[in-house]
């Protein structure tokens, strides 16, 4: 849900945002974050948006450096 919010009133185009919560849910998969409460699941989210907007498309890449970036990879 966070990404959701996050992206809710943003120019962002439909295709795009599709990548990043696929990315989003990929990321909290990985590090094992199932509570979308969780403020570190706010902080994945707003990873994955500054990651997606430096041009990495594929969801997967995505969330293999949003994990590394937050020291788990």
């Amino acid at each position: 849900m966070t990404i959701r919010r996050l992206l809710q009133y943003s120019s962002v185009p439909p295709e795009e945002v599709v990548r990043l919560r696929i990315a989003y849910q990929k990321s909290l998969h990985a590090l094992h974050l199932v509570d979308r409460n969780d403020p570190v699941s706010e902080i994945v989210a707003k990873k994955v948006i500054q990651i997606g907007s430096t041009g990495v498309r594929d969801p997967t890449q995505i969330c293999k450096i949003v994990v590394k970036q937050l020291g788990f990879g």
